[in-house]
C-alpha cells in the first residue's frame, strides 16, 4: 500500500501504480495535512491584501486584483484559457503517469488544495478514465500550464477522455458514471496547471525504458564478441580499477560475468590478433558514460518526484511563498544528457552490426550469409539502424539550450524540458530498434560457432531468441525478424534469463540496477 503525499515515491512505485500492481491510497494522515494547507487558503481568499493566484490574475496579470467574489470563477478560467495544446496526444500512460505524479504533489499539503479535487482525481486514475492531453504547447516553465490544463479540463465537465478503450467527450462520461463536474476554490486551478508533471511523466518513462536498453546492450554486445570471437581481457577487473568510472566497472563486470566458462573464448586465446575495434573493446567506457547519464537523471527524478513544483507554496498560516519551483531546469539539463547517452548507444551498437557483416572475422561469412549474391543477407538490415542513428543524431541538439520569453516578459527564462522529454523518449524508442537489429546479427554470427558453446548464460540467451527467430539461411522478409526482437527488448524476457545465472554483484549494483 502507497500512502500519497506521504510515502518516499520511486519510479519502479510509479510505474506499479500505472499497472495497478501497487494500490495507492489518500491516508488519513495525508487527508489531514491536505485540509489544513486548504484552511489557510480559504481564509487568505477573504483578506484584502493580494496573494499571487488566490486573489490575483496570473503571470503578467499578477497586479491585478480579484473580487471575492469572482476567485471561483477565476480557477476554471485559468484551466479554459491555458488549454492552448497542439498536436497528437500523448499515450494514454503518460497522461496517467501525469495524474499520478500531481496528485502525489498535491497531496503533501503544500498546495492548498481541497481533498475533494484530490479525491476526483483520484477516482479518475482508479477507474482508467484519463484525459486526452496534446503533446505540444509547453516551455517547460511556469509549469507544464497547457498539458496540465488539458489533464484537468475532465474536472470541470471540459476536454475529452479515454473511456472504455474509446475517446469520450467529458460531460457524457461524466452523466454515465452519474458524477457531476467540480466547481474550483480559490487557487485551485493554480496549483493543478502549475508543475512540471508532464516533464517529470517523460522523465520516469525515460529511466525505465533507457535502463532496459543498457542493460540489453551490455547483453547483446556480449552475444557480439562471441559473435566475432572478441577478446575478454578489456573487461578484466584489474583494467578498469585503474580507471575507476562507476559505470564502466559495472558495465565491464557485467560483461565479464555473460562471457565467463566459454568454449568460445578460450578456442582463441592465443590467436595472433591483438586488438579489437572499438566497437567491441570499448564498450565499458561508451556503456558505462551512458550509465552515468542514466544514474543522474534517476537520482533527479527521484528528488522531483516528491517535491512540490506549484506556486505560490502554503508553507504555513503566515507564510505562503511565491517562488519558482515550476521551472523544469532540474529535469531540462540530465534529460538532455540522457538523450545524448541513448544516442551513444545506439551509435555503438550500429558500428558493431557493420562489423559483423564484413565477414573479416574467421568462420563469419560477409553479411552472414554462406549463399550471397543470390541472396542479399543481413546487409539492408544495417540500412536501417544507419537511418535511425542518424536520426539520432538529429534529435541530440540540446532543448534546455534554448529559452524564449513568454507571459509579456514576467516568464522570461524558460526550461524546454517539454521539448527535451518528448525528444529523449524519440531517442530511446529508435535506440529499441537499433539493438533489435544487432541482436538479430549476433544471434546469426553466434550459430556460425558451433559446434563450440559460449557460456551457459549466453547459450540460454541465444536458445531464447532462436524459440522466437529462426535462423537465416536466405533471404527473407527481415522486418518481421526485427519486429520479433524488438518485442523480445520490451519484455524483457532476456534480461530475466539473465539474472538467473548472474548471482554476484559489484557494490555498484545498487546505484544501477534499481530504480
Amino acid at each position: 500500500m502507497f500512502k500519497y503525499g506521504l510515502d518516499h515515491l520511486t519510479v519502479s512505485q510509479v510505474i506499479s501504480i500505472l499497472k495497478g500492481e501497487l494500490k495507492a491510497i489518500i491516508s488519513n494522515e495525508a487527508a489531514e495535512r491536505i485540509k489544513a494547507s486548504h484552511e489557510v487558503v480559504l481564509k487568505t481568499a477573504l483578506k484584502d491584501q493580494a496573494v499571487y493566484g488566490i486573489n490575483t490574475g496570473f503571470g503578467p496579470l499578477c497586479d491585478t486584483i480579484i473580487s471575492k467574489n469572482d476567485t471561483t470563477e477565476l480557477q476554471r478560467k485559468i484551466l479554459l484559457s491555458h488549454s492552448v495544446g497542439v498536436g497528437a496526444p500523448i499515450e494514454k500512460d503518460l497522461a496517467k503517469l501525469m495524474m499520478i505524479l500531481k496528485l502525489h504533489s498535491l497531496a503533501q499539503g503544500y498546495s492548498g488544495i481541497s481533498i475533494a479535487v484530490l479525491e476526483r482525481i483520484q477516482w479518475h486514475i482508479e477507474n482508467d478514465i484519463i484525459p486526452i492531453v496534446p503533446e505540444q504547447g509547453s516551455v517547460g516553465a511556469s509549469g507544464d500550464l497547457a498539458p496540465l490544463s488539458h489533464l484537468f479540463l475532465p474536472l470541470i465537465g471540459e476536454g475529452k477522455v479515454f473511456y472504455k478503450n474509446k475517446i469520450k467527450k467529458t460531460k457524457k462520461v461524466l452523466e454515465t458514471e452519474g458524477l457531476k463536474p467540480l466547481t474550483l476554490h480559490p487557487k485551485a486551478g493554480l496549483a493543478l496547471i502549475n508543475g512540471t508533471q508532464f516533464i517529470l511523466a517523460h522523465a520516469v518513462s525515460c529511466v525505465d525504458k533507457l535502463y532496459n536498453c543498457l542493460s540489453h546492450a551490455d547483453l547483446i554486445g556480449s552475444l557480439m564478441i562471441e559473435g566475432l570471437m572478441g577478446s575478454q581481457m578489456p573487461f578484466h577487473d584489474s583494467l578498469h580499477q585503474t580507471r575507476p568510472f562507476k559505470g564502466n566497472i559495472h558495465v565491464a563486470k557485467r560483461i565479464n560475468e555473460f562471457l565467463q566458462g566459454s568454449e568460445i573464448g578460450k578456442s582463441h586465446l592465443f590467436c595472433g590478433k591483438v586488438q579489437d575495434p572499438y566497437s567491441l573493446r570499448c564498450m565499458p567506457q561508451v556503456h558505462g558514460s551512458s550509465r552515468s547519464a542514466w544514474l543522474h537523471l534517476k537520482e533527479s527524478v527521484e528528488v522531483e518526484l516528491n517535491s512540490v513544483t506549484d506556486n505560490p507554496v502554503i508553507i504555513s498560516d503566515e507564510l505562503i511563498i511565491s517562488g519558482g519551483s515550476f521551472h523544469g531546469q532540474p529535469l531540462a539539463l540530465p534529460l538532455d544528457y540522457a538523450c545524448l547517452a541513448a544516442a551513444e548507444i545506439g551509435s555503438i551498437s550500429d558500428r558493431r552490426t557493420y562489423l559483423s557483416l564484413e565477414g573479416k572475422y574467421e568462420g563469419t561469412p560477409r553479411l552472414l550469409m554462406e549463399d550471397t549474391g543470390l541472396n542479399s543477407g543481413f546487409m539492408i538490415l544495417q540500412y536501417t539502424s544507419a537511418a535511425l542513428v542518424s536520426e539520432n543524431k538529429g534529435l541530440c541538439f540540446p532543448s534546455s539550450a534554448d529559452s524564449i520569453p513568454t507571459s509579456l516578459g514576467q516568464e522570461d527564462h524558460v526550461s524546454m524540458g517539454s521539448i527535451g522529454g518528448r525528444k529523449a523518449l524519440r531517442v530511446i524508442d529508435n535506440l529499441e530498434k537499433i539493438l533489435a537489429i544487432e541482436l538479430l546479427c549476433a544471434a546469426q554470427a553466434l550459430d556460425f560457432r558451433k559446434p563450440l558453446k559460449s557460456s551457459e548464460v549466453l547459450d540460454d540467451v541465444h536458445s531464447t531468441i532462436r524459440e522466437r527467430i529462426d535462423f537465416a539461411e536466405e533471404d527473407r522478409i527481415f522486418s518481421k525478424d526485427i519486429e520479433k526482437a524488438i518485442q523480445l527488448i520490451k519484455d524483457r524476457e532476456l534480461l530475466t534469463t539473465t539474472s538467473f545465472h548472474c548471482k554476484s554483484y559489484s557494490e555498484y549494483d545498487n546505484l544501477f540496477e534499481s530504480y
